[in-house]
């Protein structure tokens, strides 16, 4: 995939993802990671998929670094989830040694589907939840 192809694939799905994310994050089923924005300060919650591990929350991002929820966790790791309703708190790690796209097969099979498809740089992300 050339450079230029992978932008425009890049604005296409973002400019619909802005339009759909608010509404996705407003289920009640739906996975929810808030992070801090990194300018404004202000709480950002985006739709995720992934998946809960123990005390850790996997998920894969398409974008890579060039995901605003990405370039938030680079400049605050603490962030939140909710997961079934619940908020948890927690640190996000970047994983860009892993292999994204064996992780994706450990994660549902939907979410992951559609990643793979969409996605231009995928990432891994390990949310290390706080026990309570």
């Amino acid at each position: 995939m050339t450079t230029r192809h992978r932008e425009t694939k890049f604005r296409a799905i973002t400019a619909v993802q802005r339009r759909i994310n608010p509404l996705l994050a407003r289920l009640p089923g739906q996975v929810v990671l808030e992070t801090t924005g990194r300018t404004s300060g202000l709480p950002r919650r985006t739709p995720v998929g992934g998946r809960r591990t123990g005390d850790e929350f996997w998920l894969v991002s398409e974008y890579g670094e060039k995901s605003n929820y990405v370039r938030n966790i680079q400049a605050d790791p603490r962030v939140r989830v909710r997961l079934k309703g619940r908020w948890h708190t927690g640190t996000a790690h970047l994983l860009p040694q892993d292999d994204p796209r064996a992780r994706l097969r450990t994660l549902p099979r939907f979410n992951s589907a559609a990643v793979r498809a969409f996605g231009t740089n995928l990432l891994t992300v390990r949310i290390d939840l706080d026990g309570r």
